[in-house]
């Protein structure tokens, strides 16, 4: 992470538990669903619905390995931005890319206990069943990467791009 040198910044936290030390098997059978979940799916598609879980989720682990990840991909700073304001800024994505961003939002924040049929026919209009699957088994994995993260509060600004593929 680049740093003024003349700036004091708050202290870098230390993970609370290395997860995946801890529990091999558990980590590795979830790099084995993750891989086979995004098999057929736009790379930078997948990261910009990565992204907007993670920051519905609070996870800074995250947000910082699939910005940095979405930048290798070729996707752009503006993009990556108006992520958080994507409703306001549609003209920045494909009704592709806006029904999975929907979808991620949807199946992330689960708060009126589940996914609008609107939401789901949009997604469904724009992917074919078997990609529709993946996504939604994509979404699904990045909620779980969040909650670990989170939980285990795993420290961002350390990720280089493809550290994890």
């Amino acid at each position: 992470m680049d740093k003024n040198e003349n700036a004091e910044y708050a202290t870098e936290h230390a993970p609370r538990l290395n997860w995946s030390e801890h529990a091999p098997d558990v980590y590795k059978a979830m790099v084995r669903l993750d891989i086979a979940a995004r098999q057929g799916l736009d790379p930078k598609l997948l990261e910009l619905v990565k992204i907007r879980a993670s920051q519905l989720n609070h996870c800074a682990f995250c947000l910082d390995m699939h910005t940095k990840d979405a930048l290798a991909a070729g996707e752009s700073v503006e993009r990556i931005v108006q992520l958080g304001a994507w409703e306001e800024s549609r003209h920045f994505y494909t009704e592709k890319e806006l029904a999975a961003i929907e979808l991620t939002e949807a199946i992330t924040v689960l708060t009126d206990g589940f996914v609008p049929d609107e939401v789901y026919e949009r997604a469904a209009k724009q992917f074919e069943e078997s990609e529709l699957t993946r996504l939604i088994a994509s979404i699904t994995m990045i909620n779980a990467w969040n909650r670990f993260g989170v939980t285990a509060r795993m420290t961002p600004g350390h990720y280089q791009p493809g550290q994890h593929r």
